[in-house]
């Protein structure tokens, strides 16, 4: 198994070919990510772990479904196989730790948004309520509280998020109480992290940071990609113009420290 060197990561794009992943992309094209693969010459087998996703493609190999770096920072890493070998091998490697789940693809469409309906979604937003784009306070404060630092969590400081990252969050009494942000980035796009604190759910503040930053990222030119964890994000990015695509395989692995 051999580490590889962004400058080396070339070499495994045709094992991922055709795989519609941004966060595969994301470290491919070298904004953030590692990956690995079983020949650094003429790899047939690779894995690519962006953020608290790891993929694996090419020929399967024990070896790096073995491979959970010590450095991982989260205690549950998200697997995603390429086909069913790669499966039945997370499957034997962690049976006693591992769950077994579906995620949605959400399809990668051009030129489907709705401007003037996510404008309207905006101005829904209560007047008790405000909207604000993440600045460097604002990034302060996300990194503080468990469920809102997955918006800015893979930027390591503010400078990298100002670089690459773009992102909103609604405010309510002083208190950031939801978000819309880049988990990740990659060439002309970034992909979207949507949190909002468990006592604000249901109350619209989703869409209404969704819709900023689809919007901010027109603008910019980007294309703001979705995934879904679960029915009701599928529900959420159906409402912003989006289309369901397909679900697959992921399994959640914990207790591997």
């Amino acid at each position: 198994m051999y580490y590889l060197k962004r400058e080396d990561r070339y070499k495994i794009t045709p094992i991922f070919d055709g795989w519609n992943e941004t966060l595969i992309w994301s470290c491919l094209q070298g904004y953030m990510g590692n990956a690995w693969a079983n020949d650094i010459q003429s790899p047939k087998s690779a894995q690519i772990i962006t953020g608290d996703f790891c993929f694996f493609a090419g020929v399967p190999n024990v070896e790096l479904v073995r491979n959970i770096p010590e450095y991982f920072p989260s205690e549950c890493i998200l697997m995603i196989p390429q086909n069913v070998e790669w499966e039945h091998l997370i499957e034997k490697q962690y049976k006693n730790n591992s769950h077994r789940f579906m995620r949605y693809a959400i399809k990668k469409e051009h030129d489907i948004f709705d401007t003037q309906k996510l404008q309207s979604y905006i101005k829904k937003l209560p007047i008790a309520y405000s909207i604000r784009k993440i600045d460097e306070e604002m990034y302060n404060k996300i990194k503080i509280e468990e469920w809102s630092k997955d918006l800015c969590s893979q930027f390591m400081t503010y400078k990298d998020y100002e670089k690459y990252g773009l992102g909103f969050v609604v405010i309510h009494n002083d208190k950031i109480v939801s978000g819309a942000s880049s988990y990740t980035v990659y060439d002309k796009g970034i992909e979207l992290e949507i949190d909002t604190k468990d006592d604000y759910r249901r109350k619209g503040l989703a869409l209404v940071c969704a819709s900023k930053l689809i919007l901010a990222c027109l603008d910019k030119g980007l294309y703001p990609s979705w995934d879904a964890a679960n029915r009701e994000s599928v529900a959420l990015a159906e409402k912003l113009g989006y289309h369901f695509e397909n679900e697959y395989v992921t399994y959640a692995v914990t207790n591997f420290k």
